[in-house]
C-alpha cells in the first residue's frame, strides 16, 4: 500500500474500480482494511473487498486486502510520520514475503517516503534496493519503462558525489547485460538495440572533460558487442535526447539517477512505470512519490499506478510463456516477419561498426 499518509492506495483503489480489473488478475492489497475503508471513503468508490491474514484465504471476486496489523493507526494526511514508514514497511515485508514463496505472481508497489522509512528502521535507500537484496539477487537494474521508451539506471539512489567512484567496467557489463535480457524476455523484443550515456559532458570529449568514458565505459561496451548484444556509445546526455537519437534504440543506460530521469519524466510524466529488472520475480511501481500535496483531496492521476499493474501482468506472463517455450527444445515460437525486418537489422548492424556516438558530443557548444 506505500505511505498511507500519501496518494498509493488512492491510485490503487481508483485502479482496483475498474469493472474489468477481475478479469486481468486476482488482486490482494497488503496493508489494513481499515486504511482501505479509510481511503475508500475519500475517494467514494464503492467495491467488494475482502478482508484476509493470508494468502491462502483469497477470493476471486473481490479485492482482497491482506492485514498485517490489527491495531489502529494514526493517518496525517499530507504529512510523512514515522507511523507513515512503519505501516509501509510492514506491509511490504508481507508482500515480499509472499513474493519470494511464489504465493503471488507479481509485486506492484505504491510510493514510500525514504525518510518515513527510515525512521522505521528501513535500512535501505528505496524498494529496489530492499527487493533486491531480499530475492538474494547480486544486481537488479532499476528499468524506467513508457511507450517503448526503456531507461535503465547503472547507479540508483547514490549521491552525486559518489557516482564516479561507482562505474567500473564490470558494473556497466553487468547492467547492459540485464536490461538486454529483460528486454528479450520480459518484454518480449528479439534483437534489443542498448544506447549507453557517458557520465561527463560531451561524454568527455575524447577525455578533456574526464576519462571515465575512456577508460571505462567504451571498454565496457566493446565488450559486450563481441558478445553478440547490440550496444553503442557512450552517447553526450543532452544531445542524445535533444536531438531525438533516443528514438532509435529500445535500451537506454543512463550512468546515475537524474541523468535517466529527468528526460524520461519529461518526456513521459505520468505513463511510465518503474520496473526493477534482473530479479527471479516480477516488481512493477509508479513512476511517482507520495505527492502529499494533494494526499486526501481525490485529485491523484492513477494512470502511472495503472500502468504499473499491467505491465506486471504482461511480464509475468511473458514469463511463463518463455519458459514454456524452452523446456522443450523442439517448440519454436513463430512470429509473422515484419516488413523491411532484414534491412533493419543489417542497417543496425552498420550503424554498430560505425558507432556514431561522437556526433552528439558538441550540442551545446
Amino acid at each position: 500500500m506505500g505511505d498511507m499518509n500519501g496518494i498509493g492506495l488512492e491510485v490503487i483503489l481508483k485502479t482496483l474500480s475498474h469493472p474489468k480489473i477481475l478479469d486481468s488478475c486476482i488482486p490482494i492489497v497488503y496493508g489494513s482494511s481499515k486504511v482501505v475503508s479509510y481511503h475508500k471513503n475519500i475517494v467514494d468508490i464503492d467495491f467488494p473487498i475482502h478482508p484476509i491474514r493470508a494468502v491462502n484465504q483469497l477470493v476471486t471476486d473481490k479485492i482482497n486486502i491482506v492485514n498485517c496489523w490489527q491495531e489502529n493507526v494514526n493517518i496525517t494526511l499530507g504529512k510523512p510520520s514515522e507511523a507513515g514508514g512503519k505501516y509501509a514497511y510492514r506491509a511490504l515485508e508481507a508482500a515480499v514475503q509472499d513474493l519470494k514463496q511464489g504465493q503471488i505472481d507479481a509485486l506492484v508497489t505504491a510510493p514510500i517516503n525514504k525518510h518515513a522509512m527510515q525512521q522505521a528502521g528501513f535500512a535501505f535507500p528505496g524498494h529496489t534496493e530492499y527487493i533486491t537484496q531480499q530475492l538474494g539477487a547480486q544486481e537488479s537494474l532499476m528499468l524506467m519503462v513508457s511507450n517503448g521508451m526503456y531507461v535503465g539506471l547503472a547507479t540508483n539512489h547514490l549521491p552525486v558525489g559518489q557516482v564516479a567512484r561507482a562505474i567500473t567496467k564490470e558494473l556497466i557489463m553487468r547492467k547492459i547485460q540485464i536490461m538486454n535480457d529483460a528486454l528479450r524476455i520480459d518484454f518480449d523484443i528479439d534483437r534489443p538495440t542498448i544506447a549507453v550515456l557517458g557520465l561527463n559532458p560531451h561524454a568527455g570529449d575524447h577525455g578533456v572533460i574526464g576519462d571515465e568514458e575512456e577508460k571505462i565505459i567504451r571498454p565496457a561496451i566493446v565488450e559486450m558487442k563481441k558478445r553478440g548484444i547490440l550496444v553503442m556509445g557512450p552517447f553526450s546526455a543532452d544531445g542524445f535526447f535533444g536531438s531525438g537519437q533516443y528514438n532509435k534504440f529500445n535500451g537506454i543506460l543512463a550512468m546515475y539517477h537524474d541523468q535517466g530521469l529527468i528526460p524520461f519524466k519529461a518526456l513521459s510524466f505520468g505513463s511510465g512505470v518503474n520496473y526493477t529488472a534482473g530479479l527471479s520475480a516480477v516488481r512493477t511501481s509508479p513512476d511517482h512519490g507520495t505527492a502529499y500535496d494533494i494526499a486526501g483531496q481525490n485529485e491523484a492521476d492513477p494512470s502511472s499506478f495503472r500502468q504499473a499493474l499491467f505491465m506486471a501482468i504482461d511480464i509475468a506472463r511473458n514469463r511463463q510463456n518463455h519458459a514454456e517455450m524452452h523446456q522443450n527444445a523442439l517448440v519454436r515460437r513463430s512470429k509473422p516477419r515484419v516488413e523491411g525486418e532484414d534491412e533493419l537489422i543489417e542497417e543496425e548492424e552498420e550503424l554498430l561498426e560505425e558507432d556514431t556516438s561522437d556526433d552528439y558530443d558538441e550540442s551545446d557548444d
